[in-house]
């Protein structure tokens, strides 16, 4: 039986509601939901019932809750007196710089409270190189973007519509030709950019390319001319977004997480905090 799980659920009876539970063991109420839906099916049992807007324990519940005390006195007994056992296998993620910079903080720290023994290794890189070594069995889960061809026993899923902007500063959008920033192909926003300028028939040459997004970063800060990303990456690299309407505009680019089908509890719970933290913010 998962510790972890087993210390949510007292902590949730003795808080009285998930919400003040949040205040003790430090977890989203999202992420205590999805312990105890997980403990629910490893048992087989429904442990928890509405009482107007509280929640009740079930008979199942009651009965657990005294044998959950003590399974934990009995659990930190063994683990103070024999230390802490084998390390699991690590949990190899790759995502994008975008979500590295701003989704990720707040997913760890939830992850870890929910799997404190619980190692990982991430990979911070293009959508398309992630998904190379995703091919070849070197990442677990890959967040990213764009639409992708499916992967056998893979779950992939398009979490949500990103919105992109551009970036840089205003003065750019007078120039004869608008000077670009972009990363090297491939990369969709790249792409997107060229097509929307090529229709629409405004003169542009490129100023800078580079295959990271730190340097994209500082030659926008520089000053040396525009690009696009979506607005989450703007804001939290205190980077200008160009008024609309004064270049071509720009599609919606999609959120994608890919993961594997047969996973351990660890990889599926840090793929739906993922999704979770995603999904609130866009």
């Amino acid at each position: 039986m998962p510790t972890e799980l087993i210390r949510s659920f007292v902590a949730i009876v003795d808080a009285g509601s998930m919400a003040q539970a949040t205040e003790t063991i430090f977890l989203t109420q999202s992420a205590l939901s999805l312990q105890m839906k997980r403990l629910e099916e490893l048992l087989q049992q429904k442990l928890f019932r509405r009482d107007g807007r509280a929640l009740a324990l079930t008979s199942a519940g009651e009965d657990l809750l005294s044998r959950a005390r003590q399974f934990l006195v009995l659990n930190d007994q063994i683990v103070q007196s024999m230390g802490h056992g084998f390390d699991p296998d690590p949990i190899h993620i790759g995502l994008t710089q975008d979500y590295a910079d701003t989704v990720l903080p707040d997913v760890l720290a939830q992850f870890h409270h929910i799997h404190p023994r619980a190692r990982i290794r991430l990979h911070v890189g293009g959508t398309v190189d992630l998904l190379d070594l995703y091919d070849r069995n070197k990442l677990d889960i890959v967040l990213g973007f764009g639409r992708h061809a499916e992967r056998a026993e893979s779950l992939q899923e398009e979490i949500a519509l990103s919105r992109m902007v551009w970036i840089g500063a205003q003065l750019h959008t007078e120039a004869e030709e608008l000077p670009l920033i972009l990363l090297e192909p491939p990369c969709a926003f790249r792409n997107a950019v060229l097509n929307a300028l090529t229709q629409d028939g405004r003169a542009h040459r490129i100023v800078l390319e580079t295959p990271h997004l730190p340097g994209l970063r500082a030659a926008l800060k520089g000053g040396l001319g525009a690009s696009a990303r979506t607005m989450r990456y703007a804001s939290a690299s205190g980077l200008h977004v160009i008024a609309p309407n004064t270049l071509p505009a720009l599609p919606d680019v999609p959120i994608m997480l890919v993961q594997r089908k047969f996973a351990s509890d660890a990889v599926n719970d840090l793929a739906e905090l993922l999704k979770g933290e995603i999904a609130k913010s866009n």
